[in-house]
């Protein structure tokens, strides 16, 4: 499985979630996708998003200042 990163650091919402829509555009379903963000509200924003547009959500890690969200693409 091929694995893409998204640099969202110093962004905050909705951009976070707007980059990782933008990129999983480009990404063929099964495909998976690790995004490096500091705008805790992601922790939810990105989840609810992928629930909606069919995409898994992998593991969500919150170090001290990032949060890493890794996340398989769905079917869209």
């Amino acid at each position: 499985m091929s694995e893409q990163t998204l640099d969202a650091r110093n962004l905050l919402c909705p951009l976070p979630v707007i980059k990782t829509q933008d990129r999983v555009e480009n990404m063929k379903p099964g495909e998976c996708l690790k995004i490096i963000c500091t705008d805790h509200g992601a922790i939810n924003d990105i989840p609810a998003w992928s629930r909606i547009y069919g995409h898994e959500i992998l593991s969500i890690d919150e170090q001290e200042y990032e949060i890493v969200i890794k996340l398989i693409v769905g079917d869209k």
